[in-house]
């Protein structure tokens, strides 16, 4: 490798050499891509057809003298531009993120001599020297390793340190968590010292590997943005013919040009439901809000949404399943001496419980169960040691007891066993049963565990100078520890709960594959019968194939960050939404690309965090539970919104269009239309985000991907009330023509205004009875229909209002009469969600 690169394993590279490779080759960072200018980014937010009508709605009104309406047009448009402009951002964050995550200084050897240089300044063919605590700076292939370990867990998955070692890889096709004689940019030295000779800088590094697919990544839109999309079009479409059908109509029947002029324009403001894209940003914004009061930060807000429509959970086991540390949690073997020889064959410190995560949780074991480390280790200190070796497998220390020398060893079962005469037991020593151990191994192994075997021997005099083969020969088997990552002790409750709700749980680990089995089989995850498939196996799978398998498969091991993005993508093609949990560097492109990146906000890195769209701040799965249910309150919220905006907007229009077909005088004039829609779509639409949620909101399943937001009998509510809420206004209009009555028109006015406002508190539940909600629940919906009605009754009786509204006020026996026909309305729609409770009407919801 140093003939190949050019350098000498002593001397390094000379200065000159460097500086010629670095102009060469670049600097060892990743290249910031070429970024839009802000103001480009910022225009584009505003071509949205949805867009594109609000500023013309916008314009127009202004024009007509309702400078207010204009004025809350604008800047609706302007928060979806300020929501739209926030999301270019994420892939030049997450760019950067990766670039910090480098790091900045790095030992190089250079002349014959150690300095410190810029990470940045590194080439292929410098020898970097590595020490505990220093973060690699670059790709390398180790040449040095003195019990060198790597913490490699934000690169792969793997929570335990790596060993690492000199000898040359047995093929080119291993896994990367297997390659122990390489080291990665990114990674960190958790013990030992090395040195190792950079093969690779910037963008040809693992991690730049990884910055490369984040930026290829596209960007997943969520469900509602698509929906409200196509709502939108069809909205704008359909008021833009009916707009043109009334003005036509109109000036045929000898009505004036510009009267007709008015009252289309204002029927186009009325079909658009412009306080639609404010109520979704506040709902999402509030729903953001209870979220970040569970720790689930909210970094984008439409994926409150996408949460509630998730079917596929895709999560990494380290960090987010488990507690990414290690525990141990079996042992087997006469406890006394194993935790004694848990204690002393041991380099972890007491006090703060520091050191190998494998010797620490060996030492917290030993604290669990009483015993005194500091008291052991006086009263046995060390005298020598042997230190672990990877072809031996098996660590020994030597300790002074009185007259008498006692080897602990410590090692892999398959490889102490075979060094051992005798086992301890209870009443002392007896015959090794091999056979026997050699079944308790495996049955432990087979459940996850890693297992670790100790054994001892008394000496007369110190072994120090003995070789290692007889220090560790004629050893008495002491016992087991079987050590794991646990389980968080609330993802099994949280698995469950998310299969209850019909979302399928997924877990894509680097892992081992026993070991991610066995997780999965204890969190209640391996539906498919523990069925694991490996990377090795994932890479033989084409495109297609793996769509047809992944829906099988609950447990994917040895996977890279290449195959989770082929698993986000396999799923979503099969049509579902996936949300993908994850805390390293290699679960950043996944996160990105899935509906929803769920990224952890303790143990996380800041990669991880920057490509998602939420941030578990307690490192909890179950609050991801929370979020589902957040996400589907805040969706139903919306459909609620949907239904009441677009009910009322069709009966306005059904009240102007069908008046002159019914030879009636046209029913309201432009102001008026305005000021319903600021009033009933104001306040008390936005107050219907705040409903609690359904009582199915977690026992049903999540709503198919091609789910219309009109489905479950939304649109046939929407006709069939909104037909009503036109049907009602147009009789008490022939009946004030009839009769004489000179304050017809502000009664159709006052109609109007109040059948929707007794309309928004009947639809609070989809299928629940307003008389079972009751009013405080949702105070806010409660205030904001009194003040509407008390907004709507200053209009008709107030005489500076009369002027503007052309109203006149309404007597005591007029006013009963508009009250009493707004209550139809609540009836009837109490009457269709009995219905639909009784299974007569929409029942798929």
């Amino acid at each position: 490798m140093a003939e190949a690169l050019g350098t000498r394993l002593t001397l390094g590279l000379n200065g000159e050499e460097a500086a010629r490779r670095l102009a060469a080759t670049g600097p060892n960072e990743l290249p910031e891509a070429a970024r839009r200018a802000p103001w480009r980014i910022l225009a584009g937010q505003f071509a949205d057809f949805l867009i594109v009508v609000l500023l013309v709605a916008a314009v127009i009104a202004g024009v007509v003298g309702e400078p207010v309406d204009a004025v809350a047009i604008v800047v609706i448009v302007l928060l979806n531009g300020a929501i739209g402009f926030s999301q270019e951002w994420r892939a030049e964050k997450t760019l950067g993120a990766l670039r910090r995550l480098g790091a900045p200084h790095a030992s190089v050897v250079r002349d014959g001599g150690v300095t410190v240089v810029a990470a940045g300044e590194l080439v292929p063919g410098d020898l970097v020297v590595l020490e505990a605590g220093d973060s690699v700076p670059a790709d390398m292939r180790l040449v040095l390793a003195a019990r060198l370990q790597t913490q490699e867990a934000a690169l792969t998955g793997e929570s335990v340190p790596v060993e690492k070692r000199v000898t040359a890889l047995e093929s080119e096709d291993v896994p990367l968590a297997e390659r122990a004689c390489m080291a990665y940019r990114g990674t960190f030295v958790t013990v030992g010292r090395g040195c190792g000779i950079v093969v690779a800088t910037g963008l040809g590094t693992e991690l730049g590997r990884i910055a490369a697919l984040i930026a290829g990544a596209r960007e997943a839109q969520t469900p509602l943005q698509r929906r409200l999309a196509q709502v939108g079009r069809s909205l704008a479409l359909a008021a833009l013919g009916i707009c043109a059908v009334i003005f036509i109509a109109g000036v045929l029947r000898g009505e004036p040009g510009s009267a007709m002029f008015l009252m289309a324009v204002s029927l186009a403001v009325a079909a658009v439901p412009e306080a639609l894209p404010v109520v979704v940003a506040v709902a999402l914004a509030l729903g953001a809000g209870a979220m970040a009061r569970r720790n689930a930060l909210v970094r984008r807000l439409p994926a409150v949404e996408s949460l509630g429509a998730v079917t596929v959970i895709c999560t990494d086991k380290t960090g987010t399943l488990t507690q990414n540390r290690m525990r141990v949690v079996e042992i087997y073997g006469e406890p006394k001496a194993l935790y004694e020889a848990m204690i002393l064959c041991n380099d972890a410190t007491p006090s703060v419980a520091a050191g190998d995560p494998t010797e620490t949780a060996l030492l917290e074991a030993a604290l669990e169960a009483r015993a005194a480390p500091e008291s052991v280790r006086a009263a046995m200190p060390r005298v020598t040691e042997l230190p672990f070796d990877a072809a031996r497998k098996r660590m020994t220390t030597v300790h002074e007891v009185g007259n008498v020398f006692v080897a602990i060893t410590k090692g892999a079962p398959e490889s102490l066993l075979g060094c051992c005469a005798q086992e301890q037991g209870v009443d002392g020593l007896r015959p090794l049963d091999r056979a026997g151990l050699e079944a308790r191994v495996q049955a432990m192994a087979s459940r996850g565990l890693r297992v670790i075997g100790f054994a001892r021997r008394e000496w007369l005099v110190s072994p120090a100078e003995l070789p290692a083969e007889a220090v560790e020969s004629e050893l008495v088997f002491v016992g087991l520890a079987g050590l794991a990552d646990p389980p968080r002790p609330e993802a099994a409750a949280a698995v469950a709960e998310c299969r209850a709700a019909g979302i399928t749980p997924v877990m894509i680990t680097g892992d081992h594959p026993a070991t991610a089995r066995a997780i999965a089989t204890q969190l209640g995850m391996a539906a498919n019968d523990g069925t694991v498939m490996d990377g090795a196996a994932l890479e033989r799978l084409s495109s297609e194939e793996l769509r047809e398998r992944v829906g099988h498969v609950d447990v994917f091991a040895r996977a890279t960050p290449e195959h989770k993005i082929r698993i986000v993508a396999a799923l979503q093609a099969r049509g579902e939404i996936v949300a993908m949990t994850g805390d390293g560097v290699n679960d950043a492109p996944a996160l990105k690309s899935a509906d929803v990146g769920v990224a952890m906000g303790r143990s996380g890195t800041e990669v991880a965090r920057e490509a998602s769209h939420l941030v578990l701040l307690d490192d909890n799965f179950a609050t991801i539970v929370a979020a589902v249910k957040e996400g589907r309150r805040i969706y139903d919220n919306i459909r609620k919104f949907v239904r009441y905006a677009l009910t009322g907007n069709l009966g306005e229009i059904a009240t102007i269009f069908l008046a002159p077909f019914l030879g009636l005088p046209i029913p309201l004039l432009p102001t008026q239309i305005l000021w319903v829609n600021l009033v009933t779509d104001g306040l008390p639409g936005l107050a219907l985000v705040k409903e609690a949620g359904e009582p199915n909101l977690m026992s049903r399943p999540p709503r198919p991907a091609t789910e219309s937001l009109f489905s479950r009998g939304l649109w046939q509510h929407v006709v069939w009330v909104g037909l009503l809420i036109a049907g009602l206004s147009l009789s008490v209009h022939a009946w004030a023509q009839a009769s004489g009555k000179a304050h017809g028109q502000t009664m159709v006015f006052t109609v109007l205004a109040l059948a929707q406002l007794a309309h928004v508190l009947a639809i609070r539940s989809e299928r629940e009875s307003f008389f079972r909600l009751g009013p405080r629940p949702n105070a806010a919906l409660t205030g904001a229909v009194l003040l509407s009605v008390a907004l709507q009754l200053a209009v008709v009786y107030l005489p500076t209002l009369n002027d503007i509204f052309h109203t006149q006020p309404l007597s005591a026996g007029e006013l009963a009469v508009c009250f009493a026909l707004a209550l139809v309305v609540f009836v009837a729609v109490e009457a269709e969600k009995a219905m639909a409770r009784g299974g007569w009407l929409y029942r798929r919801a």
